[in-house]
């Protein structure tokens, strides 16, 4: 194996617990597990994209991307399938090269044509039935993180990356 050409997520229920807050306003709120941040500059110092598909169409989300430097945030996706293929194209690779995390029944099709298949830990049985990986921790407490450090590990790079942190390479994201 090799590490992935491109890292997908789902967010609601990987990196929030599902949950949705509102005020009295109206306004929509979503927490965020600050760990998962780490996944993504650990990425982003091995210059792996990372990518962000839900169904959800929020500002939040893409306020939350943008702060973490996400470039590929697909909001409202009706297709994630769709979506990846036209990903797939743009940086060119092919599904093997993919690792997804998602944790319901709209990321099963994509989580069956990955290379690399995560469920949360709070994801239904019959999620986790279809893929070969779940974290151990659920949706909302870093299982983002976990999945790209168990991705690093398995390749053996974790190491190397929190090295390349320590030098200072994160200062360069």
């Amino acid at each position: 194996m090799a590490l992935p050409k491109l890292i997908l997520s789902d967010i609601d229920g990987v990196w929030t617990d599902g949950g949705m807050f509102y005020s009295e306003d109206g306004d929509e709120l979503k927490k965020f597990n600050t760990s998962d941040s780490a996944g993504v500059l650990w990425c982003r110092i091995l210059k792996i994209p990372v990518g962000i598909i839900t169904g959800e169409d929020t500002q939040i989300v893409a306020r939350r991307a943008k702060k973490l430097g996400i470039e590929e945030v697909h909001l409202g996706v009706k297709d994630k399938v769709a979506c990846v293929e036209q990903l797939l194209s743009k940086y060119q690779c092919n599904w093997n090269d993919v690792a997804y995390i998602g944790d319901d029944i709209n990321d099963i099709k994509i989580l069956e044509k990955v290379g690399t298949a995560y469920s949360v830990n709070s994801a239904p049985d019959y999620v986790k039935a279809r893929v070969s990986n779940c974290t151990i921790k659920n949706g909302g407490e870093g299982a983002f993180r976990e999945f790209v450090e168990d991705i690093l590990k398995g390749e053996g790079e974790l190491e190397r990356v929190v090295e390349l942190y320590l030098q200072g390479e994160h200062l360069n994201q």
